[in-house]
């Protein structure tokens, strides 16, 4: 489905520059969950911006089912990321003043014109109620951010990310901010996500105890992928050390 080949990214500022990305190729099936991981400065988030459009390389490619999509026009890249990527990030980026079903609704509602949301809005509506059903917040449509525990708020940014139906989920630290429980469910949530619906999710993390959930681990170190990039049966399981958790 996606598929990142020779990848290079540097990053300028006055006279100095970092190369972060250096030929990266990776591959993801549909359907697959892969997991990234590194150390800190490896290049593991810069990898998820360029994949999802936020950020362009400054050589290489990078296509969706065959078609290339690093280069095309902004309009299109917007496209593609209300429509076609969704996003979860460590910080979870709800909107305060709203609440969560509002939240889970921002993406449909950029993308309509008024007159188009107010035809459709009982669709979109009942299919934003399903997703917040469907983490465990079908009680809570109506509080803010202010009012959820950092767990809750992660599930509700899970639900936006997923209003629009999209192909791939890129979920960068979705677990960061979270102790060992939340993240625990937060990754139990994209595994069945993955599985029912059958959403391709790449996922970078530091905690290694939710890889062994995914099916493929790939690790990164000075901007390239260290293991085989390519597409492999799901049985990786990774059992972390505190030798292997220092490392990483």
């Amino acid at each position: 489905m996606l598929k990142a080949t020779n990848l290079h990214k540097t990053y300028r500022r006055d006279a100095h520059s970092v190369h972060v990305i250096r030929g990266l190729d990776l591959e993801i099936q549909t359907g697959e969950f892969v997991s990234v991981i590194g150390v800190s400065g490896s290049g593991k988030s810069t990898l998820m911006h360029l994949l999802g459009t936020l950020d362009s390389p400054d050589q290489g490619e990078i296509l969706l089912d065959g078609r290339r999509i690093d280069n095309l026009p902004p309009l299109e890249r917007d496209q593609l990321r209300n429509q076609t990527f969704g996003f979860i990030f460590q910080f979870y980026h709800l909107l305060p003043e709203l609440t969560m079903l509002e939240n889970v609704l921002m993406p449909v509602m950029i993308s309509h014109s008024f007159f188009g949301w107010m035809r459709k809005s009982r669709m979109w509506k009942k299919r934003a109620l399903e997703l917040l059903e469907r983490v465990g917040l079908g009680h809570r449509i109506k509080h803010k951010p202010r009012e959820l525990s950092g767990g809750e708020m992660q599930r509700t940014a899970i639900a936006r990310a997923l209003i629009q139906q999209p192909k791939i989920l890129l979920a960068d630290e979705p677990t960061g901010n979270l102790d060992r429980d939340a993240g625990l469910d937060i990754i139990q949530i994209l595994r069945d996500l993955n599985r029912s619906e059958g959403t391709s999710i790449l996922m970078v993390t530091h905690n290694l105890d939710i890889v062994s959930e995914t099916d493929r681990v790939v690790r990164m170190t000075a901007g390239k992928i260290d293991a085989p990039s390519e597409p492999t049966e799901p049985t990786l399981k990774l059992h972390p050390t505190p030798n292997l958790v220092a490392n990483w």
